[in-house]
């Protein structure tokens, strides 16, 4: 299944990582997958707030 999603590298202290693992597990998702929920929300938060983020994207 072929995906657009860009692969990076993300580093994190032992504590944010082990809960954002708790949290994770607590939702029944992957931690990328939380990881990932998380920053959408967050950026539709932004976004009500401010209006769209203009990206470079076509």
């Amino acid at each position: 299944m072929a995906t657009n999603k860009r692969v990076f590298t993300l580093r994190l202290s032992d504590d944010v990582f082990d809960k954002i693992g708790v949290l994770a597990t607590s939702e029944h998702r992957s931690m990328t997958n939380y990881i990932e929920y998380v920053l959408i929300q967050h950026l539709e938060h932004i976004e009500n707030e401010h209006g769209k983020i203009k990206t470079d994207e076509k």
